[in-house]
């Protein structure tokens, strides 16, 4: 089946994961069931600009943080835990650190991805499923009927999740190497597609919503249509695992990051390789596009964040905030942050512009 992010996790950070039951916990609450904190960073006494610290999270408290999303409307992020079946999946507010939502998850926490209307998430992990959670900022953060969905199409860890751009479909990767396809409301499997030999680490839906990218640990990124299924694309220009995907917001390339630790930016329509980006000095664990599509942000396990040209390659700047491996990276929807999720057990917001 290949490499999942499970082994991924191993191989970078020394992460030794358990494969426990599942717990029946699915429910979520405030902050008072599980208290969290958050670092806000002075910047009076700094000079602002980019790569200046605005804030430090400590959601779940000594764990590793694998998965990160912006919210669309800008407002909060979302960060999954690696802590077996104390895994929580935490909605907080992007400017304050505080948490609004703490969901109990019932495994490690592999993927993240919010609707764009920024009232659900989606989360996907090594339970098998994928958990679509209530998480309009109306309701009482008490509640514990905020599970509105769970879909257990897959028979192994669910490691790429995304919503799809109109709202009514999520694409799901798992160790399994399939990629389902279903209804966000209802859990109705539209597709299962089997191109892939290894796990699927990463899913993007391109901007129009015709068409899906899913990389794998067989080395390859798949564009294919969302409907059919029909594969449009194998690219092969990887050495080693692809452990993101991401398109740029024109729709018309795709950034592939590796654990041969290179960035490949590549035409859809070809396959035709752009540029290769080779900065970083260890697995590179995650790829996002600026809103405009100028820049790329790569996170990665030499513990760095880079962020760089997309035509260019011309590294802008290297964040280093974190002490250990990068496992995500989110822009904020105006462009103007960045926030990293790390193995030392944090997320930082920070200036990108």
């Amino acid at each position: 089946m290949g490499i999942s992010r499970r082994a991924v996790l191993r191989m970078l950070a020394g992460l030794v994961v358990a494969t426990a039951g599942t717990s029946s916990m699915e429910a979520c609450a405030g902050t008072d069931t599980f208290p969290a904190r958050s670092l806000p960073h002075s910047t009076l006494a700094a000079r602002a600009g980019r790569g200046t610290t605005l804030l430090t999270y400590y959601g779940q408290l000594h764990y590793k943080v694998d998965p990160l999303a912006w919210s669309p409307d800008g407002k909060r992020l979302a960060s999954g835990y690696i802590a077996e079946s104390l895994s929580l999946l935490q909605v907080w507010d992007a400017s304050t650190g505080k948490t609004m939502l703490s969901c109990k998850h019932g495994q490690n926490v592999y993927g993240v991805a919010w609707s764009p209307d920024s009232k659900r998430v989606a989360s996907g992990g090594g339970d098998n499923r994928v958990h679509v959670w209530d998480a309009a900022q109306d309701k009482d953060a008490t509640t514990t009927s905020r599970t509105l969905l769970i879909y257990a199409g897959h028979s192994g860890s669910v490691i790429g999740v995304a919503w799809s751009p109109d709202g009514t479909r999520i694409a799901s990767g798992s160790t399994d190497t399939p990629v389902q396809v279903w209804e966000a409301t209802t859990g109705k499997t539209l597709l299962t597609y089997k191109g892939h030999s290894g796990s699927v680490i990463s899913v993007a839906w391109s901007p129009d919503g015709t068409h899906i990218a899913s990389g794998s640990a067989d080395g390859t990124v798949r564009v294919w249509e969302g409907t059919t299924g029909k594969t449009l694309l194998i690219y092969k220009g990887h050495a080693r695992e692809v452990f993101g995907v991401a398109w740029s917001p024109d729709g018309t390339r795709l950034a592939s990051a590796s654990a041969d630790r290179t960035v490949r930016v590549w035409e859809v329509t070809t396959g035709k390789t752009l540029l290769i980006y080779t900065g970083h000095s260890a697995p590179v664990t995650d790829v996002k596009w600026s809103v405009d599509g100028k820049l790329i942000a790569t996170g990665s396990g030499d513990t760095t964040v880079q962020v760089w040209e997309a035509t260019t390659g011309r590294v802008l700047f290297t964040y280093r905030g974190h002490t250990d491996v990068v496992f995500s990276v989110a822009w904020s929807p105006d462009g103007t942050r960045l926030a990293s999720a790390s193995a030392d057990t944090t997320v930082q917001v920070w200036e990108a512009r």
